[in-house]
């Protein structure tokens, strides 16, 4: 049995993790061979093919690290709709490794690949990642739990300089649809106002919860913001959202503020424990799916528990939200954070 493991899309603390289950968990399968894909779907598409055998040795103190041996791409090669040429190419390299099924490691762009390749009758099972949690059918995806642990600490740190210098400060997280970073980071973290793509903002209920902290002798905020947060009452997200919050507070408040961007830093780095754990619960169940040949799955996160389910079952690959009566939201508002309604 030949089976192909591939990372797709932007790399996140538990890609390794996942890749070290898969290879432990078929190693004492004596009749399994792995073939690592390089760089996404790439591997298979390119010529000469791009791949290397994985096996005990592979795996080796890749448990934490960071990022994905294998390599991966998110340069908008492929896009939810795959021309035809791409997805043959792909298929041929398949069929020249005779795998008989591909374990996709991937968002939603993926994905959405992978289930492409299904109806082109591949063999895959897929597992769910993303800093941004935001897969549908999934409680949690891998890397999800490494991002939010960085920008809670981001927020303590930005904390102790707010309070030296009297100033509001602004944290940029990743979140362009969805706000789960945002929120649960911010949150973890101790934010003072939160601002997340699902609820637009308004300047007088973000000033007003600023004042309030002044009024307790408070002279200073920490804002946490996800890149898609937009204000009431406008048609388009601004380009340099961050920057105009900076400068619009600055004015409204007469306060200093500071904008900091995390950017690619929320992508890198080693993975948490929940990470870890996380990514070799979903990686040793994808193999025993694929040991069984029960193909054209992905492995989800429902009611605490890892299951499968079909990729069919999946319409469209949009972008979980976070609910209006997310409990974590409504606790944020209850302790006195602000989600600048």
């Amino acid at each position: 049995m030949k089976i192909g493991i591939c990372t797709g899309g932007g790399d996140c603390p538990g890609l390794n993790a996942a890749i070290r289950a898969l290879v432990k968990s078929a190693i004492k399968h004596k009749d399994i061979e792995l073939y690592g894909i390089k760089n996404s779907f790439n591997g298979l598409k390119s010529r000469p093919l791009s791949y290397t055998q994985l096996n005990r040795q592979s795996v080796v103190d890749i448990y934490h690290r960071g990022g994905t041996i294998l390599g991966t791409f998110n340069k908008g090669a492929y896009k939810e709709e795959t021309s035809n040429k791409d997805l043959d190419l792909i298929c041929e390299g398949y069929n020249s490794l005779e795998l008989d099924c591909l374990i996709v490691i991937g968002g939603e762009g993926t994905q959405s690949i992978a289930q492409q390749l299904i109806e082109k009758k591949l063999n895959v099972i897929g597992i769910p990642k993303t800093i941004d949690n935001d897969l549908p059918k999934t409680e949690q995806t891998i890397g999800f739990s490494s991002c939010v642990d960085l920008v809670a600490e981001s927020v303590l740190r930005l904390q102790s300089t707010a309070e030296s210098h009297h100033r509001i400060m602004i944290l940029e997280v990743m979140g362009r649809d969805s706000g789960f970073i945002g929120l649960y980071g911010g949150l973890a973290g101790g934010a003072h106002i939160i601002l997340i793509p699902e609820i637009a903002f308004n300047y007088n209920a973000i000033c007003e919860k600023i004042d309030q902290r002044r009024k307790l002798g408070r002279n200073n905020s920490v804002i946490v913001v996800s890149e898609g947060a937009y204000e009431a009452g406008q048609d388009s997200r601004p380009k340099n959202l961050t920057q105009n919050l900076s400068k619009n507070l600055a004015e409204m408040t007469n306060m200093e503020t500071r904008v900091t961007v995390l950017g690619h830093l929320q992508r890198g780095g080693a993975p948490s424990p929940e990470d870890r754990l996380l990514a070799t619960r979903l990686g040793v169940y994808a193999m025993n799916l694929a040991i069984k040949k029960t193909y054209n799955r992905i492995v989800m996160i429902h009611e605490a528990k890892t299951v499968d389910i079909e990729y069919s079952a999946i319409n469209k690959w949009e972008r979980k939200l976070v609910s209006l009566d997310n409990e974590l939201m409504q606790a944020a508002e209850a302790i006195g954070i602000s989600l600048g309604r």
